[in-house]
Parts: C-alpha cells; sequence; structure tokens
C-alpha cells in the first residue's frame, strides 16, 4: 500500500523551537547570514544551524534539501534585497545603473554570504524578477534582443564579479586588510621616479583610490559603450537601414 502524499506545509515545523521562533524559511535563511557573518562559510553546518535555532537538525531538511539549497535561498534573497523599494525612473541608464549599485551593495552588505553565493544561479523568484527587470530595461530602450542579452550578460556577470572580489576583501580578518591597504602608501607611493616612472607619476591618484571598490567607474563605463551603441542604432535607423531584432 502506497504512503499518503504530505504536502510541503505539513512537512514543516508548527511548534515553536526551543528559543521560542516557529521555523520558517526565512528565519533560517536570516540564522544562516548571521552564522555566516560571524563565522565564515566554514561555520555553516546543518547541525550549528539546528543549534542556533533550538531545532533539531533533521527539521531543516523540511525546508531545503541540503546545504547547497539553502546558499541558494541565501543568494536569492540578497538579489530580493537589492530590489526592495527600486522605482524606476523610465530612463534605462539610470535605472540600471541604480540597480547595479544596489546589487553590489546588497552583497556587501553580507560578505561571508557574497563570496559563497556570488558565482551561482538560483533560478529563485527574486533572481527572474531582477532579470525580467533588466532586460526590459534594455528592450524599452531599444536594443536589439541579441544586444539586450549581450548587454544584460555583462551587466550581471560584471556587478556579481565585483561583489565577490569586494566582499573577499571585506571577509578577511582586519589585520590583513589594513595591512593590503597600508601596500600602496608603504610601497607604491615610495617607488623612485628613475626606475618605476609610471608608477611615481600616479602613486598620489593610486593611493587615494585604489583601495575603493572600481565597480562604480566600471559600471558607467559599461553603460556608456551601450548607450554609444544605441545611439548608433539609432542613427542608422534613421539613415534607412533596416532594423533588426
Amino acid at each position: 500500500m502506497s504512503k499518503p502524499v504530505v504536502t510541503q506545509d505539513e512537512r514543516r515545523r508548527r511548534r515553536p523551537t526551543k528559543t521560542g521562533a516557529v521555523l520558517s524559511e526565512q528565519l533560517i535563511v536570516e540564522t544562516a547570514l548571521r552564522m555566516l557573518r560571524e563565522h565564515g562559510s566554514a561555520g555553516l553546518t546543518v547541525r550549528r544551524l539546528g543549534t542556533a535555532l533550538g531545532a533539531d537538525p533533521s527539521t531543516l531538511y523540511r525546508y531545503f534539501s541540503g546545504i547547497d539549497d539553502l546558499t541558494l535561498a541565501i543568494g536569492d534573497v540578497l538579489i530580493g534585497r537589492a530590489l526592495a523599494g527600486w522605482q524606476g525612473t523610465g530612463e534605462w541608464r539610470a535605472d540600471l545603473r541604480e540597480l547595479g549599485l544596489r546589487i553590489h551593495a546588497a552583497y556587501l552588505g553580507h560578505p561571508q554570504a557574497a563570496v559563497l553565493t556570488a558565482n551561482r544561479v538560483t533560478g529563485r523568484a527574486h533572481e527572474v524578477a531582477a532579470d525580467e527587470r533588466i532586460l526590459g530595461l534594455l528592450r524599452r530602450a531599444g536594443f536589439a534582443d541579441a544586444d539586450a542579452v549581450r548587454i544584460y550578460h555583462a551587466f550581471i556577470d560584471q556587478a556579481l564579479a565585483f561583489a565577490a572580489l569586494d566582499a573577499a576583501s571585506l571577509a578577511l580578518p582586519e589585520a590583513a586588510r589594513a595591512a593590503d591597504e597600508e601596500v600602496w602608501r608603504a610601497t607604491y607611493a615610495r617607488l623612485p621616479a628613475a626606475t618605476h616612472p609610471h608608477i611615481a607619476a600616479t602613486a598620489p591618484l593610486l593611493v587615494a583610490r585604489m583601495n575603493d571598490s572600481a565597480y562604480p567607474t566600471a559600471l558607467d563605463m559599461l553603460l556608456d559603450s551601450a548607450q554609444a551603441q544605441l545611439a548608433a542604432r539609432r542613427a542608422g535607423t534613421a539613415e534607412g537601414r533596416p532594423e533588426t531584432r
């Protein structure tokens, strides 16, 4: 005789945990984010998460198939935070710039989680919503579909790559991060012009800029390129050349 099917909601815990909280996906993800911030990725295990929640570790499998499934949920929550409260202006370049900065900032708000999730594809609701909005901005701006996908690809990879790079720096121990930052003053700023003329000439600028993220500059360069491409496309259409999508 086959076993009766138990729905996902029925499998989930209704009684409070030892801490007095009722388990939910949101509570588990928030607790996992706290554990990542305090202990890094090595400290995030089902057993430790169960202890932090005051629940039997096996209870977590009612919500997630394992740590990897939880990791995807964490990544999707970070994207959701980037989208929260965002209202487009109707100007595609300004809107894309703000979205990019929001995504970058959301990941840097949880650097340990960013290192763990920035290279993952979740396929979950917030990620799909972000992709739909970005592609919509580009297509409504007038980009051909092939160009919209190409720019979208560069845009999202750039945002996540810089998020991972900058988050990895923030996730370093404070002493290691301070030592890395000091290298620009202690080494590069003191190189003689006789042997390193180009570094010596730009040393003050290097010291001033190199410890900050280059993401805003890189984002503007990407959007400038896309804007120039769109202008050329419109000029070509105005001259009577056929428009292709």
